[in-house]
């Protein structure tokens, strides 16, 4: 198959590409290399089925030529992290609204045969139900969440209106190597990697027993591919690991001393994927463990040296704005 990966250079799209070229696809990366970096890909330099363009997704002139004669595309290019979009949200806006009607325009132009959306399971606020199934009530409760969910809703009406095989998957947690080292105040990992490397205390929001479903990425690189060699169109799936797990967990495989911050409104005491329907459905489910994938991470713990290093007073600086508007 001939494919596209938008936002192909990033944590997960990086992904997504090594297993499409392993089992033999044509890749074109498109990625504006703000937050995907050319490095995560450095190991497949000079592979013929590999095309990387530097090009933003909101111009749709631009990038709609790559299109042509593609069988299957990813998209994932997007802005992410809940501060930034609280400070940001035109910047979030642009990107994950309207970078996501242009994708889907070159892709019905040109008359692509599947479309792959990265949703978001922030899309579910905070949730009634555990494990949360898909049919969920949608309530984002920043722009980050709330302009993946409208990137969602332009997927599935491209689907219903135009006919576009699309499938949106939520993805939960995702964690592994390549995520990224941006000088946002962000994922989890991210911060707790450069403050091992740091030999710094863990920054624990509240009391460290909050859970997160903490899938792997290369779990849910399967899943993409997965979804795009079905015949299912039209469709919304959990991608979770089929767990939740503590903060303090997190810590204990990672060893080290705990800092206690505050809490954060807005954010779930838990997130939990239902994912039955996309494993009867599909016939997707996780194989790499909690245990396994944080193994995994601490043998490439080098990759976050770049990292920023946060700590008490630099994350309650940049989080003033969370609980400015998010606080009720």
């Amino acid at each position: 198959m001939k494919a596209i990966v938008t936002g192909g250079c990033g944590f997960i799209g990086s992904h997504i590409v090594d297993r499409l070229l392993l089992e033999g696809h044509n890749v074109t990366v498109i990625d504006n290399f703000i937050t995907g970096r050319p490095e995560n890909l450095e190991h497949q330099k000079g592979n013929p089925d590999l095309k990387i363009v530097e090009a933003d997704i909101t111009d749709e002139r631009s990038i709609t030529p790559y299109f042509k004669d593609i069988d299957w595309v990813f998209h994932l290019a997007a802005v992410a992290d809940i501060v930034p979009s609280i400070q940001e949200p035109e910047k979030y806006f642009r990107s994950n609204v309207d970078g996501t009607f242009s994708v889907l325009e070159a892709s019905r132009k040109c008359g692509i045969k599947r479309f792959v959306y990265s949703a978001s399971s922030s899309c579910y606020g905070i949730p009634e139900v555990y494990p949360t199934p898909e049919t969920a009530e949608a309530k984002p409760q920043y722009p980050y969440a709330l302009t993946k969910y409208m990137g969602e809703q332009l997927v599935m009406h491209w689907g219903q209106l135009y006919k576009l095989p699309v499938i949106s998957l939520r993805l939960f947690n995702v964690y592994g190597t390549r995520s990224r080292t941006s000088g946002t105040y962000g994922a989890v990992f991210g911060v707790f990697l450069a403050q091992k490397l740091a030999g710094k205390p863990y920054t624990v929001v509240g009391d460290g027993t909050q859970t997160r479903d903490f899938t792997y990425v290369t779990d849910v690189a399967n899943a993409f591919v997965t979804a795009a060699k079905s015949d299912i169109t039209n469709m919304i799936f959990n991608v979770g690991s089929g767990g939740t797990y503590s903060v303090n967990r997190l810590v204990e495989l990672l060893g080290g001393e705990i800092t206690y911050i505050p809490k954060r409104p807005g954010e779930p005491d838990c997130t939990f994927a239902d994912t039955t329907k996309i494993r009867k459905q599909l016939g997707w489910k996780p194989n790499v463990t909690f245990d396994e994938g944080v193994n995994e991470v601490l043998k490439n713990i080098d990759y976050w040296r770049k990292a920023p290093l946060w700590t008490v007073e630099t994350i309650k600086d940049a989080t003033k704005d969370w609980f400015k508007y998010l606080s009720n």
